[in-house]
């Protein structure tokens, strides 16, 4: 179970509980970060793209994983990120902590501990969590930005976030397509709110996979594409 820890907000001074999350590894662990105590939250005032993420080994199976760097909202409107020592506990779920990983099956591939998803980064760190979970490494922000949400690159793949309100357009899933076309890559999309009915059969009509996420951070898949991505994996 992960631990919640005292954070105090430089801001307004305020301390508030922050519970550390545990991240999913390929092993089945849950990886939790461990904060480190001694170096004060920073004030997060301009993202980049580096700064979101962290590298951790998993103490059962020493497989290295960038997770999201753990970040606390405090209600005087202040993102604090948390300071991390660089190294993780790990909670097997009860099972023997010296027994070898086991192996991936189709259906253990989504993420033991889905995230609850809030905001867009909400919906973008889920959807790396997943295509993770897929057998995807290497997992980017890609070159070129889509008509819509965010883009996401790994080899061989272009992964479109959209954690708008409307549902996916034609237009969207066209484009995103045209795009891994000429990089030679697959491609999938990931939606908050769904697909047109136009959208869906061209999706299929062109092979694109086509997830619902919902507000439980796990991908849905909706269409034949996406059900054989789900099954088979990277």
């Amino acid at each position: 179970m992960s631990e919640s820890v005292p954070v105090r907000c430089p801001a307004c001074r305020r301390e508030r509980l922050y519970a550390v999350p545990a991240w999913p590894c390929a092993c089945g662990a849950a990886v939790t970060p461990l904060l480190d105590g001694a170096a004060p939250p920073a004030v997060v005032l301009h993202r980049a793209w580096a700064e979101e993420w962290i590298t951790l080994h998993c103490p059962r199976c020493a497989r290295p994983a960038q997770w999201p760097h753990p970040e606390l909202g405090c209600p005087c409107g202040t993102v604090l990120r948390l300071p991390v020592s660089g190294t993780a506990s790990v909670d097997t779920g009860g099972g023997d902590p010296g027994a070898a990983p086991a192996p991936d099956s189709p259906r253990a591939r989504r993420p033991a501990h889905p995230l609850i998803i809030r905001t867009a980064r909400d919906a973008v760190t889920a959807t790396v969590l997943y295509l993770r979970a897929l057998g995807f490494r290497d997992i980017r922000r890609a070159d070129q930005r889509p008509t819509a949400g965010i883009g996401l690159a790994a080899p061989g793949l272009l992964a479109q976030v959209d954690p708008s309100v409307r549902p996916a357009t034609l237009r969207d899933v066209e484009c995103l397509w045209l795009t891994a076309m000429t990089e030679s890559a697959r491609c999938v999309y990931f939606s908050l709110a769904g697909y047109a009915d136009d959208t869906r059969a061209a999706a299929d009509r062109l092979g694109v996979p086509l997830f619902a996420l919902d507000l439980t951070g796990i991908p849905r898949p909706v269409n034949p594409a996406a059900d054989a991505l789900d099954t088979d994996g990277a």
